[in-house]
Formats: C-alpha cells, structure tokens, sequence
C-alpha cells in the first residue's frame, strides 16, 4: 500500500521534523537509526512511566499498607525513600556507568530488578501484618528506588545519545501523556474498587505494574546504541565523589542545580493538597478522583511542555515554577480568608489539577535542559552531581513537614509557593541551551 506508514513517516510526524535524518549533537551512526530507536524509546518510556503510576508512593502503596494495618510511622517513609532513595546514590553510580560503552543494560538490569520489587511486595500483602510487612516493604522499596537510581543516569545518557537535540522534549512529552491516559484508566479503576473496600484492588494494580516493567525491560533493549565515550571512566566512591568539584569550576551547571533545588516546590507541595483536601472530611474515592486528576493533567499538558521545552527549556522552567506559586498563593488565600470555599467538591481538584500541569512543565523543561547542556561523558557527570545534590536537597525542604506542628497546610503551601518564585526567578537568568 502507498499509503502504508513507515517508522520514518511516525517519526517525522511525532518529531515534527521534515528530514528522517536530521540530527544535531549525536554520532553519525545514530543519525542513521533515530526514527527506529524514537519509537523503540518511546514505547519504552510510556511502559516505565505507566509503571510508575501503578507503583504510587502517595497512593497505591499507602492503602496497601493501611489495609495490612502497618503504622503510621512507617507510612510516612514512603515518598522520601522513594525520591531520594533513587538520587542519593547516583554519583557513585555514574562513574561505574561511565566505564560502559553502550549503557542500554544498565537501564534493562534497573528495570529487572524493579519488577522483581513489586512482585515481592505483592507477596508481602498477601502472606504478612502489621510492623512486618511495614518493613519488609520499607527494605523492598529501599531496593527499588536504588534500581531507579541506575535506570535515571542511563536514561538521560542513552537518551543524548540516540535522539538529537530539539526532539528529546517532545519524545517523554508524548511519553508522558500516554502514561496520563493510563493513569485516568487506574484512578477510575480504584474508584470503583474503593466502593467494595477491597484490597485486591492494589495487588491487582502492583502485579500489572510489575508485568509492565518486565515489558518495558524487554522494549528498551531493542534500542540500538552505538558505543562510546567511555574515555576516563574509572571505579571509586573517592573519584566520582571528585566531581562535585562541578558545582565550583562550572557555574552553569551549579546554577541549574540551585534552580532545580528551589523548583522541587511544585512536588513537595503536592502532598499538602491532599492533606488540606482530607480536613473536608476526606475519603478514599476522593483520592481516586486525585489520582485521575494527574493523569488528565499529564494527559493534556505533557505533549505541549515538551514541544515549548525543545523551544526554550529554560523558559518552560520559569513558566511552570511561576504557575505553581501563583496556584499555592491562591490556595493560602482561600484558605485564610474564605475557607468555606476549601470544602467545595470542586476547588481543591481543580487546584491540584493546576499544579500538576505545572509540575510537569518543570519536570520536562529541567530534564531537557540538563540533557541539552552537555554532551558525552560530561552529561553522565551532570545528571549525577545534579542528582545526588537534589537528594540531599529533598530531604532538607521535605523537613519543613515537621514545621506542620507550628504551621497549618495552607502556610506550608506558601512557603513553597515562596522558593517557587525564587526558582522562576533563578530559571530566567539560567543561559540558553
């Protein structure tokens, strides 16, 4: 058939490019397979994020644990282990990745073992109670989140590697979206499951989830990588531990850091959402209707961020952190000063639904510009510095929580809306890419 779509004629089209092969900042032999290894990649992204949403720390796991009746101390840990679990470690673990010459596996391996994670915790809700099987998913998602730390450095490298420069926004843009549409299919799902009280729901939810990351595994390892720089690379904690030399000799990069630490606003706000929604007498289908919300947001806005971010990323960055505190601003005053208003079936999702779309843009427009900033081995070394930074990073802002005995929910919504407008401010003097 003459009309019969290529993988050239998707990619052009998904691109938004004329030329199959136009390339910009990758070897000459990836030039030749990027419409190929576009797709593989974003088949690949769209499995792993769907992964994620089945796997969330702010939902699916706290109502497992509940329903295991597993203390509310041990609750609490999810969301921080979960992040920085995933961060902390990764400076030591990009100077081993650097030592590799096609970097594909380390992601597959990563993907392997998050599975393997899952299946475990499923067990785990089947077979224990109470502080035990608090525990024993506390350790496993300590595992977890070390895999992801792996399947972080290799995903920005690889994806430097394979896609050219100005299409790398749009690919997790679009990845982004269907992982959103995926999310909406769960958030209804628990909805009606949450109607029958039954726990079954979540370990339906986290074996799918783990199944995904088994297939997502399976699609990335079709990607064909080309090797390459693996000039320096060495083993040791006391040289990769060297490159946080970085944030002093180059201060492009040590100024997207500051950028990036003052922009995790738009994520550890998000729990505060939920918590001043639970005062309006909060239940469980409300939080599905949370849920549903961030798929649509991701949905919608995913796409559009990732074309502005292969525009501008930096740009995208001052817009999304400037949405975020202006939503936070609104809420605080409602808050105060007509708190009716927060009882409203209507007010906080559509509150929540903002911030959502602009944590995304922050999402896509810092890890694009992060990607587009180096090149090589130079890349590896700035997500991982970055990384391992904003790790210690979120356990610092994340401890203004404790500030909950002194300050109610709104209060602790502005002070992030606060180092929001900071990190708009430091995202617009950042310099192009």
């Amino acid at each position: 058939m003459k009309n019969k779509l290529t993988k050239e004629a998707i990619y052009e089209r998904l691109a938004n490019v004329e030329d199959a092969r136009a390339c910009k900042a990758i070897d000459e032999n990836a030039c030749k397979v990027v419409p190929g290894n576009y797709l593989t990649l974003l088949l690949a992204q769209i499995l792993s994020k769907f992964a994620d949403a089945l796997l969330n720390p702010k939902v699916t796991l706290p109502w497992l644990m509940q329903s295991l009746q597993v203390p509310s101390a041990l609750i609490a840990w999810l969301v921080p282990i979960r992040e920085s679990g995933s961060l902390l470690p990764q400076l030591a673990i990009a100077d081993f990745i650097r030592t590799l010459a096609v970097r594909k596996w380390v992601w597959v391996l990563g993907a392997i073992v998050q599975s393997l994670c899952i299946f475990a915790m499923v067990v785990v809700g089947l077979t224990l109670q109470g502080t035990t099987a608090g525990l024993a998913i506390i350790a496993l998602l300590v595992v977890f989140s070390l895999a992801r730390g792996f399947n972080s450095v290799a995903a920005k490298d690889v994806l430097g590697k394979v896609i050219p420069k100005q299409q790398r926004g749009s690919l997790s843009g679009f990845a982004a979206s269907a992982a959103g549409l995926a999310t909406i299919t769960f958030g209804l799902g628990l909805w009606f499951y949450q109607q029958q009280g039954d726990k079954s729901a979540v370990l339906i939810a986290l074996t799918c989830g783990a199944l995904v990351w088994l297939m997502a595994a399976l699609t990335y390892g079709r990607i064909r990588e080309y090797s390459g720089a693996t000039e320096g690379g060495r083993n040791g904690l006391r040289h990769a531990l060297g490159k946080l030399t970085l944030l002093k000799t180059d201060k492009q990069f040590a100024h997207f850091v500051l950028t990036r630490a003052l922009l995790l606003c738009s994520a550890l706000s998000a729990p505060f959402y939920i918590v001043l929604a639970s005062e309006q007498q909060f239940d469980f289908s409300l939080l599905a209707l949370f849920m549903g919300i961030s798929g649509v947001a991701s949905l919608i806005s995913a796409p559009i961020w990732g074309r502005l971010s292969d525009l501008s990323s930096k740009h995208v960055l001052v817009l999304g952190a400037t949405l975020v505190s202006i939503n936070g601003f609104a809420v605080y005053l409602v808050a105060t000063y007509y708190p009716g208003l927060l009882s409203h079936i209507a007010f906080l999702p559509a509150m929540y639904l903002v911030l959502t779309i602009a944590h995304q843009g922050v999402r896509l427009g810092r890890k694009t510009y992060v990607v587009d900033m180096a090149e090589g081995n130079k890349r590896t070394d700035y997500v991982a510095v970055s990384n391992t930074v904003i790790g210690v990073c979120l356990l610092a802002f994340g401890s203004l929580g404790l500030l909950s005995h002194w300050l109610n929910n709104a209060e602790l919504i502005l002070i992030y809306s606060v180092l929001g407008i900071a990190g708009a401010i430091s995202a617009l003097m950042l310099p192009r890419v």
